[in-house]
């Protein structure tokens, strides 16, 4: 009898936290039409980047356009707002965005220290260094003396002195408030190494007038791994955002694309896939979401390997190989949580 009492007591708590909570955030996004997402002010070839028209396109981009397409159902549905380093954060802070996807580095003290939450890792990177092939430099470690140019308000300056420091080696700093300036005062020759995360090292050299002649140098001196930011304390929307990020990773480990998506929908019989599609169960509701918002997603945006292909792969101008970026299947370290 008290086993029976304990089993109903226990269906009873799991119905109570069957439906999600009301989400301030996103009744504030539904209430305006449209989702404002942080991006990066200074464009950053591959990640966000907006043309004569103002049309926005990148790897953090598509992040956007997926929450908006799981809420709205339409990528459109999108409010981009650039800011620089410095900015982000305030404008996350004050609730001038709703989310912050913009190449950001998750650290113990911006999760703790600032009334933020990272939700996950969309793209693991590391900070390195990119000098002149004049200089004949093979390695970070024959930088002894140099000129650096890094921006400042980044993990990239406190990275820097922690590298130098570790090696014993000198340096001379030359501090930038935006990465445009550092960028157009290195190709002026103000400083011998521009240094940021590796990603954006690949980024900027596609916008150099002659990118063979610039060398990114082999080190990887840290770990940056970059994500989407929402404010603390509102779970659900936090929930929305990291698991739209997880539907785009599933999707790809199952062979779920833009192309297929309605013939897995319509005859997949893989449980899995059944669930991330809305066929099965009622994710949605759980979310406070359509249930077919990960299609909506996975229809309108792609899974994570198109993303990444579209953006950052081997025919775009980066040419970045996916490396640990790959899914774990693969031997890298995107890995989704399960959808059950």
């Amino acid at each position: 009898m008290r086993l029976s009492s304990l089993a109903l007591a226990g269906a009873l708590v799991v119905a109570g936290f069957g439906i999600a909570e009301a989400s301030p955030t996103l009744e504030a996004v539904k209430k305006n039409g449209f989702v404002r997402c942080g991006v990066n002010g200074g464009g950053l070839p591959g990640f966000a980047t907006v043309d004569d028209q103002g049309n926005w396109s990148g790897f953090d981009v598509d992040y956007c356009k997926a929450v908006a397409a799981a809420i709205f159902g339409d990528t459109s549905k999108v409010k981009y707002v650039p800011l620089s380093a410095k900015e982000r954060f305030t404008a996350l802070q004050s609730g001038e965005i709703d989310v912050l996807i913009r190449n950001t580095t998750w650290t113990l003290t911006r999760d703790t220290a600032l009334g933020l939450d990272f939700v996950g890792v969309n793209y693991y990177d590391g900070q390195g260094f990119m000098v002149n092939k004049s200089l004949g430099v093979k390695s970070a470690l024959e930088l002894d003396g140099a000129s650096v140019c890094v921006q400042t308000g980044t993990t990239t300056e406190r990275n820097l002195a922690d590298y130098f420091r570790k090696h014993n080696m000198k340096y001379e700093p030359v501090v930038f408030e935006n990465a445009n300036e550092a960028i157009a005062a290195f190709q002026a020759g103000r400083c011998d190494v521009f240094t940021t995360d590796r990603s954006g090292l690949y980024a900027e050299r596609t916008r150099f007038d002659n990118p063979d002649e610039w060398v990114i140098l082999p080190e990887v001196i840290s770990k940056e791994p970059l994500g989407p930011v929402v404010r603390h304390g509102d779970n659900e929307w936090g929930d929305i955002v990291r698991w739209v990020f997880y539907a785009t990773i599933e999707a790809e480990e199952y062979g779920v694309t833009s192309a297929n998506v309605d013939e897995m929908r319509e005859k997949s019989t893989d449980p899995t896939i059944r669930r991330l599609l809305g066929v099965e169960d009622e994710f949605g509701k759980y979310l406070g979401l359509p249930q077919d918002w990960a299609y909506q997603v996975i229809k309108q945006v792609g899974n994570y390997g198109e993303i990444f292909e579209r953006n950052l792969g081997q025919n775009t101008p980066l040419k970045i190989d996916r490396g640990i970026n790959d899914l774990w299947t693969r031997g890298g370290l995107q890995y989704a949580m399960p959808f059950r």
